[in-house]
């Protein structure tokens, strides 16, 4: 049997329960031996746009989210610095490509919000992506385009929060513990991250 690999990529800025029940889910609804979730080191569509948290400390808070509530690793879940390692704008199509020669063979699941679904034809060699990887679209709240053909839906339970709301709450010293594992709270104030002041 091949390996099945998923590949969730995503800004994690700052990760939070949400991006963990669509890597959970995807891992059980998909029967995939491993997640990975691939931390952005320079989100081109986004990074015009705001100032983006260090990859590093990105990096640090998407490690700590998959060791779960009770510090322990959440199995099956990964996260992958490849694109921080590889430097520039993170484009998926050269992630999945490095996937495929390093797993050769592996079968490739693609994981994107269904918010993307229709700008993805903007993105860099979206056609090669598609010859890569299977597209799963994980089914959200607001938004009703449908899944291309040959596309699979992926239903997580809706969590109804945002990295842009996280880190307006998180500056202004509210209280995140319903959204955001303890283990990424404390990396955010480790790292006096989000305006948060950092331990001592």
């Amino acid at each position: 049997m091949p390996q099945r690999l998923g590949v969730f990529g995503g800004t994690f800025d700052p990760p939070h329960r949400g991006h963990l029940a669509v890597a959970v889910a995807a891992r059980g609804q998909l029967g995939l031996d491993r997640v990975l979730l691939v931390v952005a080191n320079d989100p081109w569509k986004k990074s015009p746009g705001r100032e983006i948290t260090p990859a590093a400390d990105r990096l640090a808070m998407a490690q700590a989210l998959i060791r779960g509530d009770d510090g322990q690793p959440i199995t099956g879940l990964e996260v992958s610095d490849a694109e921080i390692r590889r430097g520039g704008p993170s484009y998926t199509v050269t992630t999945l490509r490095e996937l495929r020669e390093a797993n050769p063979g592996a079968e490739l699941y693609l994981i994107i919000g269904r918010d993307l679904v229709d700008d993805f034809g903007s993105w860099h060699e979206s056609t090669e992506i598609e010859r890569l990887a299977t597209i799963v679209v994980v089914d959200r709240p607001g938004y009703v385009s449908d899944a291309k053909r040959g596309w699979k839906l992926l239903v997580v339970p809706p969590v109804d929060v945002s990295s842009t709301e996280l880190r307006d709450r998180l500056r202004d010293g509210r209280d995140v513990s319903a959204h955001m594992t303890q283990a990424v709270v404390d990396e955010i104030h480790q790292r006096g991250l989000y305006g948060v002041g950092a331990s001592a």
